[in-house]
């Protein structure tokens, strides 16, 4: 699997523009930083990460149905980006299979990558044991489920958890926010693969479930590089002081993400990194 922080190309919608103030800042943001980005053309909204391909190797990406179910209503359909689409205009081949998945429902690692449970959901017809074995032979690598957050109408494990290393996770502390009994489960998964775990504060919106509010561990990361989000929050200037601890060779910037995260995303949702031959 290709890590986030093995990236060094990266893709953001062309949907991102509609958000003029925020792309403004992140466009120059980038530019400062010497990050080479792109814009995805035939895009209908901005999380990227969702319908493009998964990239496992340099030259091998892997395309999943991108049906979710909260876009199914005749609200959202009409924002249901076509991948298809996206990728002839960018001249990408790919894998294709027929499982229902997010891009953001997928967290990797070198030897194992991290779903939610909801994927099974989306795919009610394929047993369970059939979607992990046929994950696995697509990712070359282990497969582990862990139960969704309770009230994410996604279900996407990169509002739960980040990779670290290959032994560490990083993941939202908690504390309080969440069900003990949905915190014992989702720590009992982890448990059982031999994960350590670094906390990270979370900070959501109490009055609005739907928002990313709060939600830091949704950052942008690639080689050397990491972006941080801040929402206005007293918990900015401390989570800032964590990354910098935990990342003392990356170049950590912030920017403000309150524009995106009201609509349940924050900067991993917009963004598709790649490595590059």
């Amino acid at each position: 699997m290709i890590l986030d922080n093995e990236t060094s190309l990266l893709y953001l919608s062309d949907n991102i523009r509609s958000r003029a103030t925020f792309f403004a800042e992140l466009s120059a943001l980038l530019q400062s930083r010497k990050i080479q980005y792109h814009l995805l053309p035939n895009t209908r909204d901005i999380w990227a990460v969702d319908y493009m391909p998964v990239q496992v190797a340099l030259d091998r990406f892997v395309q999943f149905r991108y049906q979710p179910d909260y876009l199914q209503s005749a609200k959202y359909i009409t924002t249901q980006t076509d991948p298809d689409e996206v990728c002839k205009d960018i001249g990408l081949d790919r894998i294709h299979s027929n499982i229902i998945l997010d891009g953001g429902n997928i967290i990797k690692g070198k030897k194992w990558a991290i779903l939610t449970d909801k994927v099974f959901k989306e795919n009610p017809l394929v047993p369970q044991k059939k979607i992990v074995a046929q994950l696995e032979e697509l990712f070359d690598v282990k497969v582990i489920v862990i139960p969704r957050e309770p009230y994410d109408f996604t279900g996407h494990a990169d509002g739960m958890l980040r990779y670290y290393d290959e032994e560490t996770l990083l993941i939202n502390d908690y504390g309080n926010h969440l069900s003990v009994s949905y915190r014992a489960r989702l720590a009992k998964v982890l448990a059982s693969q031999g994960f350590k775990l670094i906390t990270i504060p979370y900070a959501p919106n109490p009055s609005n479930l739907s928002s990313a509010d709060g939600v830091y561990i949704n950052f942008l990361e690639m080689k050397n590089f990491l972006l941080i989000p801040t929402f206005r929050n007293m918990a900015d200037g401390k989570v800032v002081a964590i990354f910098e601890q935990l990342y003392p060779s990356s170049s950590i910037q912030t920017i403000d993400a309150c524009d995106i995260s009201k609509d349940g995303g924050v900067l991993h949702c917009i963004s598709w990194p790649i490595a590059t031959i």
